[in-house]
Formats: structure tokens, C-alpha cells, sequence
């Protein structure tokens, strides 16, 4: 008998998902790999507790809280399914935790079993354009899924190649790797996420990042809110995939440098 996991990327999407006739388990993964610290073993104890720490402090959780939305749901990778679906994003903050869920696997599991797909929304003309998973109804997930792209090791291999060159954050040596890989296998939308992390990566001459720069344009510009900064980032920048609590991140970090008074 099949024994079969879903991994989706966030609660959003749990609704549309529940509207499918999809057998299986589901694994709700919950974090933002694409901010704070990281550390290259991502089943190492001391990687969650750097995790737990950050992620407490900079979004005013509670460790209890953290380890019952995050590590207690993690667990459920201990089970032995035969077939792993994991449901990701185009944007940089999915594709991110994609890395992430494939170190996991990589390293918990023999390769040969379990089955691992991954089912990935881009710009879907028939979806509307819609950009989240959380916009689709039941009968557009089973269409995704129909759509599913086996993992082989090759795309393990380049996902791990990627994961350590993201937790290095080193820009040069990104972008090297960048320019050298011309096939992506069915990990078509990692190049452009991984892209627009490179942009965030270099410093301009003001000192200041991509993002910085971006939103402190923006507050220029007129918008003296968070929530229409908010709006205007989201409109433009849609392949960071970041929601308002990972922009006051950068909005904060421009308030202490007294470039913004919000």
C-alpha cells in the first residue's frame, strides 16, 4: 500500500489542497529560509536552535510556538512514505525552503525509495496568472499535480550544489555558478529565484542592498506607510515572495541607518 506525504509551502495553501481527492499525508512547512541564520546541516540540532532564536526574536514568536508549528510538524519526515509531493512557488522564498526540504531528504533518506515529486506554479495563463497556490481551487491543485516532475539525484545533486552556495552567500561565487549552469532539469524556476538573490547579495555604493535600495526609492517616491510600501514592493518585486513581516526586516534596517522615518 502507498504511503503517501504532501509538503506544502505555508497555510495558505492548505485550503484549496483539502478541496482535492488527493490521498495522503500533509506536512505544512512553516519557515523563511530565505531570511536570517543558516548553517550547511540542516538536520543538525544546533541549525533549529539558531532557527528558533532568530525566528522568536525577529517576529515576536514564542519558542513553544516555533517548536509546535515547525519542529514537532517536521517530524513527520521520520515516517517511511513511499511517495513525497513537495508544492512550491516560483518565488525566491520558496524556492528557498525547496532547497531546504530537499537537504532534509536528501540526507534522511535512501534516494531509490521514497518517490519524490515536485509540483512548482509559475505564471499559469490557465490559473488567471494566479501567484500562490493559496488562489487555487481543489480541481487547479489536481491539475498541478497531474502536471508532477519526478526528482531524479542529478537534481538532488545540483540542489545541494545550490543550498551551499546560498548559505555561504558568497555573490562572486554565486554568480559564477549561475553563468556555468545552463540546465536546470526540472528545476526550471530555481535560476531565476537564486538570480534575484545575487542582486540582494551586492552592495551599491550607498552601502545598501537591492531590497534597501528598493524600498527606501519607494519611500522617496511618496509612500510614508509600511502597508503602501508594502504594496508597491509586492506589485514589483513579486519574485522575493516576501510578506510584510520579512520587508519590515529591511524597512528596519533602513530606519537605523536615519534614512526613513516611519
Amino acid at each position: 500500500m502507498e504511503n503517501i506525504l504532501h509538503i506544502l509551502n505555508g497555510d495558505s495553501a492548505l485550503s484549496g489542497f483539502n478541496e482535492t481527492g488527493l490521498d495522503g499525508d500533509v506536512l505544512i512547512w512553516r519557515e523563511v529560509l530565505s531570511e536570517g541564520p543558516l548553517q550547511e546541516n540542516i538536520l543538525s540540532a544546533s541549525f533549529w536552535s539558531e532557527r528558533s532564536k532568530w525566528i522568536t526574536k525577529t517576529f515576536n514568536e514564542t519558542p513553544e510556538n516555533y517548536q509546535h508549528k515547525v519542529i514537532d510538524e517536521l517530524g513527520k519526515l521520520n515516517s517511511n512514505y513511499t511517495e513525497i509531493n513537495l508544492w512550491f512557488e516560483f518565488d525566491l522564498h520558496c524556492q528557498v525552503n525547496l532547497l531546504g526540504v530537499l537537504q532534509m531528504l536528501t540526507k534522511k533518506a535512501d534516494m531509490s525509495a521514497p518517490a519524490i515529486y515536485l509540483i512548482c506554479l509559475a505564471d499559469c495563463v490557465q490559473f488567471n496568472y494566479a501567484r500562490g497556490l493559496g488562489e487555487l481551487s481543489g480541481e487547479q491543485f489536481e491539475e498541478l499535480y497531474d502536471a508532477r516532475e519526478h526528482i531524479n539525484e542529478w537534481e538532488f545533486e545540483l540542489a545541494a550544489e545550490a543550498w551551499q552556495l546560498y548559505v555561504n552567500g558568497d555573490a562572486a561565487e554565486l554568480e559564477k555558478w549561475l553563468n556555468e549552469n545552463s540546465f536546470w532539469g526540472g528545476l526550471t524556476l530555481l535560476k531565476s529565484a537564486l538570480l534575484a538573490h545575487l542582486k540582494r547579495l551586492q552592495i551599491n555604493k550607498a552601502g545598501l542592498s537591492y531590497i534597501e535600495q528598493k524600498l527606501l526609492d519607494i519611500y522617496n517616491d511618496g509612500a510614508k506607510t509600511r502597508s503602501a510600501i508594502f504594496t508597491i514592493f509586492w506589485d514589483t518585486e513579486k519574485i522575493y515572495g516576501m510578506g510584510d513581516q520579512e520587508i519590515d526586516i529591511y524597512l528596519d534596517r533602513l530606519k537605523e541607518k536615519q534614512l526613513i522615518d516611519l
